[in-house]
């Protein structure tokens, strides 16, 4: 990316570019009227730091969103459980601290989300049982606490739960079942 490489909380994105959206890297554009629908950027290609804008949650087409493995930190914007089509949601490999939303449980589209590798804190929303398409959960190495939510047993979809790297509890045979889920699939 040839722009500015930190994200700033401001009502417009500004990625340093005078070409259209279109062309930008890391983002993919769909639909006939041009709209954000993935954003793809990694450690990989750019070295994003700051917090996450609120704002992302004016982008209501998107369906993939993409920071891992930046320097990304501050709080998981509550507005980011607004993004009623978000499909997938990486936000791993971050310094980013707190707790997660329980708006995020209000993505009923989500099938992927890893939050892993940061240093969020508290227990682990409820409301994360009720998003009924989701596969995969990778919430290992930050500092979380308390139970598992009962709820994630109502997730009959998933296929790879990872909490490594936590304090947290829960009901054994729930455990049990869980890990052998997760030793069946590759990490995240």
């Amino acid at each position: 990316m040839h722009g500015k490489d930190t994200l700033r909380g401001t009502a417009m994105l500004d990625w340093g570019y005078d070409k259209a959206v279109e062309t930008w890297d890391g983002l993919t554009v769909g639909g006939a009227l041009p709209r954000v629908t993935e954003i793809h950027i990694s450690r990989s290609t750019n070295r994003l730091n700051g917090s996450i804008p609120s704002t992302l949650d004016n982008l209501s087409n998107l369906e993939s969103l993409d920071l891992n493995k930046n320097d990304l930190s501050g709080s998981i914007p509550s507005e980011l459980g607004n993004l009623s089509n978000l499909q997938q949601l990486d936000l791993g490999f971050n310094q980013l601290s707190g707790s997660i939303p329980p708006e995020l449980g209000n993505l009923s589209n989500l099938q992927w989300i890893s939050l892993g590798f940061n240093g969020l804190t508290g227990s682990i929303p409820s409301s994360l049982g009720n998003l009924s398409n989701l596969q995969w959960i990778s919430l290992g190495f930050n500092g979380l606490t308390g139970e598992i939510p009962i709820s994630f047993g109502n997730l009959s979809n998933l296929q790879g739960l990872f909490l490594d790297a936590n304090e947290l509890s829960g009901n054994s045979r729930f455990l049990q079942q869980s890990l052998s889920i997760a030793e069946s699939y590759p990490r995240l």
